[in-house]
């Protein structure tokens, strides 16, 4: 898995204000109602998925590549929306970013049993272990976010490291998620590198 979302050089302070005052109402609204119909659609398919995983051991292409596609459409939404990056996010699966990417690569093979264990214990051993650690690094990221707010509004600058932080809270949260959803056998690290 990879995921980069790109620090730019300068940031806008027109897009910044813009964002905080009517993001909402021109980027939320329409992005999410259509995101939440896709995503039932999606659950819908993680239902299909696992069993085509237990009698096949192999995740179904399509599955897999719209799962991907969805994945990267919410991506690209939330990177805008907590002001890692400018612009408007693009609209639909199809849609691309110069500037928020996530690549997944399709296993040939899914092993049954850690798609069983995963299915009835992944709370216990995945879900608490990193839902603790992710819980506190939501917070961190939140003060993060309201100050580099305040840096770009100023400075028209998001600091790097920070950037990388916020973004890198983000991978781990992605690499949990592609984990319980039997995207991958490999457990998720503890880390925000990529």
């Amino acid at each position: 898995m990879k995921l980069e979302i790109t620090h730019q050089d300068r940031y806008s302070r027109g897009e910044l204000l813009l964002r905080t005052f009517f993001g909402v109402i021109y980027i939320a609204v329409p992005h999410y109602f259509l995101l939440f119909f896709l995503f039932i659609w999606s659950a819908v398919l993680g239902f299909i998925t696992f069993w085509a995983i237990l009698f096949t051991a192999r995740f179904p292409e399509g599955i897999f590549e719209f799962q991907v596609k969805l994945m990267n459409w919410q991506l690209r939404v939330d990177a805008v929306l907590a002001n890692l990056i400018d612009g408007y996010p693009a609209f639909g699966i199809k849609g691309t970013s110069d500037k928020v990417s996530l690549q997944v690569e399709r296993p040939e093979r899914v092993s049954r049993g850690l798609l069983l264990l995963r299915a009835f214990l992944g709370w216990a051993y995945v879900g608490i272990p990193h839902g603790v650690c992710l819980y506190g690094l939501q917070m961190a990221t939140g003060v993060v976010e309201f100050l580099a707010w305040w840096v770009v509004l100023f400075k028209a600058e998001y600091p790097e490291s920070w950037h990388e932080f916020n973004v890198g809270v983000r991978r781990w949260g992605v690499r949990v998620a592609l984990y319980l959803g039997f995207y991958t056998d490999e457990y998720p690290p503890f880390s925000l590198k990529a």
